[in-house]
């Protein structure tokens, strides 16, 4: 690398440009990872499990409609439906 490259790089340093990708250095992010762990552990605790599944776009939309509809999340509406299609068979 250049001299004058390297003054470059050492300016942008000063005024906050720099490298790309440096921005959660020195436990800036900590916070938010332990606040996921802290999440997943409660819903451990609580009894839930990770699902994921595929599902074609006009039902996952007919979901959401039904969600908000009645004011609940995602999640609370998707357990009853799949709850009441299980009872149903």
């Amino acid at each position: 690398m250049k001299k004058a490259d390297l003054e470059k790089l050492r300016g942008k340093r000063i005024t906050g440009g720099g490298i790309a990708g440096a921005g959660d250095r020195f436990g800036k992010g900590v916070a938010e990872v332990n606040d996921r762990r802290e999440q997943r552990e409660r819903e451990r605790q609580q009894g839930l499990v990770p699902f994921a599944c595929k599902l074609h776009e006009d039902l996952v939309r007919r979901i959401h409609e039904k969600a908000k509809a009645r004011g609940l999340g995602l999640n609370e509406i998707t357990a009853e439906l799949i709850a009441k299609g299980l009872e149903a068979k």
